[in-house]
C-alpha cells in the first residue's frame, strides 16, 4: 500500500547482527518496515545466509509501498566493508548519521516511528560520540517531556521503568529524589494512557532497600524519599502505590495487580523482565516527540555472520511500535 508511513529500522553496528535480524524480520512478515542500510550489502548477506529475499533501494519514503514484495531500503554507504564480529570505527559516523536521519524522518512525520538496532558504543566513542547510549543521543535531537527521556522495558506480561540506569550501585541512593520519582511516574502515567490505552494506570513503585526498608531498620530512603513522592502522586490523582519490596513484586499474582513498575535502579527491574521473556523484551524510550523502540539485546558480535541470530526481539520491537502508533492515532485515552 503506497502512502503508508513505514517504521524505520536503523542499521546499528554493521559488524553485529542488526542486518541479519532485519532481513529475518521482513521474512517473518513485517512488511511495514524500511531499512536504513546498504542494499548491496544486504543482498550479499542474504545470499550468504541463504535467505530468499528481494531488496529494493528507494530514494525517499514517499516511494515506500507496503504491498511491494521486497524489503525497501534507504541507501547508505559503509566506508569500510563490514566484517562480522569486527567493528571498524571508520563506519561509526555512518551509524550515527543513520540514527539522525531516522529522527529527522520521524519528526517530520514521514515515518511512523523508528526501531533501532543495537550499537557498539566503544566504536562510536572512538569518533567522538559523547552520549552514554541511544536514549541520550535521541533526546539531544528531540523535544523531550519533563521526566524524559526515560527507558521502559516491556513484554506481554510486564512493563518496567528503572529510575536510574547506567550508574554504579553506590550512587543510586544519592541519585533518587522526590522530584525525580514524581516526574518519572507522571511521564509513565501519560505514556501508559496515550500509547497503551490504559484509562487509569496502576503504577507499582519499588522500594530501594531490602523489604522496602523494613520500617526504617534497613535504610531510610523508602520513608524519607519514596513514600512522600507516592503520597504527592496520589494527591495529584496518579494511581501510584508502594513502596513495595522488589522480591515479592514480580510473581504471577502480583503482576496481575498493576500495569507497570517504577523501580529505583537498573537490575532491580531488568532482571525480572529478562527472566520472564528474554527474547520478547522491548526497549521503549518515553518522553520523545516520536516513537522509538529497540530490541532488548546487544550487537552479539560473537554470533554475527553465522546465521543463528534470532529476530524475535526485533520483531517484538516492531510490533510494539506498531501497536503504540495505532493506539495513539485512535486516541483511545
Amino acid at each position: 500500500m503506497q502512502g503508508q508511513r513505514p517504521f524505520l529500522i536503523t542499521p546499528g553496528e554493521p559488524a553485529g547482527i542488526g542486518a541479519e535480524i532485519t532481513l529475518k524480520s521482513w521474512l517473518a512478515g513485517e512488511r511495514d518496515i524500511c531499512a536504513i542500510e546498504s542494499s548491496s550489502r544486504l543482498k550479499i548477506l542474504a545470499q550468504h545466509l541463504n535467505l530468499d529475499i528481494l531488496i529494493e533501494p528507494i530514494s525517499d519514503l514517499i516511494h515506500f509501498d507496503a504491498s511491494n514484495n521486497k524489503l525497501q531500503v534507504l541507501e547508505i554507504d559503509w566506508p569500510a566493508i563490514p566484517i562480522a564480529g569486527f567493528p571498524n570505527s571508520l563506519n561509526s559516523p555512518v551509524v550515527i548519521d543513520s540514527i539522525s536521519k531516522a529522527v529527522e524522518l520521524c519528526r517530520s512525520s514521514a515515518a511512523a516511528g523508528m526501531i533501532t538496532n543495537p550499537i557498539q558504543k566503544s566504536s562510536l566513542y572512538e569518533v567522538g560520540f559523547t552520549f552514554p547510549g541511544h536514549t541520550e543521543f535521541l533526546a539531544s535531537q528531540a523535544e523531550v517531556d519533563i521526566g524524559g527521556p526515560m527507558m521502559m522495558l516491556a513484554c506481554d506480561t510486564l512493563r518496567v521503568v528503572p529510575l536510574t540506569i547506567h550508574i554504579p550501585i553506590t550512587k543510586v541512593s544519592a541519585s533518587i529524589s522526590i522530584t525525580s520519582i514524581i516526574n518519572a511516574a507522571k511521564l509513565l502515567n501519560t505514556n501508559l494512557k496515550h500509547f497503551f490505552g490504559i484509562v487509569n494506570p496502576h503504577i507499582a513503585v519499588c522500594g530501594l532497600n531490602p523489604h522496602a526498608g523494613e520500617s526504617g531498620t534497613i535504610g531510610q530512603e523508602d520513608f524519607t524519599i519514596i513514600k512522600p513522592a507516592i503520597e504527592k502522586l496520589q494527591a495529584d490523582g496518579i494511581n501510584a502505590t508502594g513502596p513495595y519490596p522488589a522480591d515479592t513484586l514480580f510473581y504471577d499474582a502480583a503482576r496481575a495487580r498493576y500495569d507497570a513498575v517504577l523501580g529505583m535502579y537498573h537490575d532491580q527491574v531488568l532482571i525480572p523482565i529478562k527472566t520472564l521473556d528474554f527474547f520478547g523484551g522491548v526497549n521503549i524510550t518515553m518522553g520523545l516527540d516520536f516513537i522509538r523502540t529497540s530490541p532488548d539485546h546487544g550487537t552479539a558480535l560473537d554470533i554475527a555472520g553465522t546465521g543463528v541470530a534470532l529476530p524475535d526481539s526485533l520483531i517484538s520491537a516492531i510490533n510494539m511500535a506498531r501497536r503504540m502508533a495505532a493506539t495513539a492515532a485512535n486516541g483511545v485515552v
